[in-house]
């Protein structure tokens, strides 16, 4: 696996709802950060740092008060571009074809445009995840920033995430609404084609300490 997806398995890992686990996998994601680019892994280090200073009763309430739609700081992908209408939908089934077409049956609680859940299938499945990620690029650089602004230690996990995609992430929300303006880049190669499913030659170097799409099934 390489540096990048690293980066993307721990912070699918981080940006999850932490529950009453996290804190034992604290040393499992730090050996993950030990194949990281400098820069990503200083940052999510920055985070585990924090976090563990904090009962998981504090975790839990500040992940809960930081990632919520009314603050416009959301973790799911086609909220930022769809928002709360129909056209969501198509989006949303649009997502579960794209795992599925590279092996990933989507099933159980959460949607599919969560972004653990697309984090976790963009370190596995590096050129298609990138694309996806490139698709939704606005909307990263905006929660980005909403997190910013707000102060929230999980900046620097969105700052880590955006680090692994091209060009250099934009510095106001102006900037990042041109993003939005211009596009989506373009399809995903080979999204409508089924390609060799997950299998044991590209299980994850280290265990999710949890499903990051809960329902996660290999073919």
């Amino acid at each position: 696996m390489t540096p990048d997806a690293l980066v993307r398995l721990v912070a699918a890992c981080v940006l999850q709802y932490p529950g009453d686990r996290f804190h034992d996998e604290l040393p499992r994601l730090r050996a993950a950060l030990a194949g990281a680019p400098d820069r990503p892994a200083a940052l999510l280090e920055a985070f585990l740092d924090r976090a563990e200073g904090l009962g998981a009763v504090e975790l839990c309430a500040e992940y809960t008060s930081t990632f919520d739609t009314r603050n416009r700081r959301c973790l799911y992908l086609t909220w930022w571009t769809d928002g709360d209408t129909r056209r969501r939908g198509l989006s949303l089934v649009r997502l579960k074809r794209i795992y599925r077409d590279f092996g990933l049956e989507f099933t159980g609680g959460e949607l599919p445009d969560f972004l653990p859940a697309a984090l976790e299938f963009a370190a596995l499945r590096e050129e298609a995840g990138t694309e996806l990620l490139q698709e939704h690029r606005a909307g990263l650089e905006l929660l980005r920033l909403a997190l910013a602004e707000c102060g929230s230690p999980y900046t620097g996990v969105l700052e880590a995430v955006c680090t692994t995609l091209p060009g250099a992430s934009p510095e106001t929300r102006a900037q990042a609404k041109a993003l939005a303006r211009g596009g989506p880049p373009q399809e995903l190669v080979g999204a409508g084609t089924a390609l060799e499913p997950f299998g044991p030659g590209i299980d994850a170097p280290v265990d999710l300490p949890w499903p990051a799409a809960p329902g996660r099934r290999t073919a």
